[in-house]
């Protein structure tokens, strides 16, 4: 067995503005976890935590004191769908909710179908399906291509 299990147990986004970020996943229909707050925030997403927390804490802990960055930091969260339909009904709601369209639903070249959104602090989204992708009753991905 290996030291370090392989799983992802927990994202944490630096969040700006807690209180709107809080606003934007909550309006998703996303349960925080109850010790949540403007001090940090929790969301049980499919055995994944997503985790909201002040961005100055977050770089002052990860990133050894430096600025934390502005605009789009060059990575994206994904939600995996069950069917290509799916896509465009989670697209809506979650522009309903506030997200920002970066890009509308398509088929892809690989196969599949996805759209991108960005949440009220940049932080971009694809809501996705693709072939394949399996999920367990909680959500939890339990297969993908395979």
């Amino acid at each position: 067995m290996s030291e370090i299990p392989a799983r992802l147990t927990v994202v944490t986004l630096g969040a700006r503005d807690m209180p709107g970020l809080r606003r934007f996943y909550r309006a998703l229909g996303w349960t925080e976890t109850s010790s949540s707050g403007d001090g940090w925030a929790g969301f049980l997403l499919g055995g994944v935590l997503l985790s909201l927390y002040p961005v100055q804490e977050l770089a002052a802990e990860a990133a050894g004191g430096a600025p934390a960055p502005s605009g789009w930091a060059g990575f994206t969260l994904a939600c995996n769908v069950g069917a290509p339909e799916q896509v465009d009904a989670a697209f809506e709601a979650a522009v309903r909710a506030g997200a920002t369209v970066v890009a509308e639903p398509v088929n892809r070249s690989w196969g599949g179908r996805s759209a991108y959104i960005a949440d009220p602090e940049g932080n971009r989204w694809e809501i996705a399906w693709a072939p394949g992708a399996r999920f367990d009753g909680r959500g939890s991905l339990t297969a993908f291509g395979d």
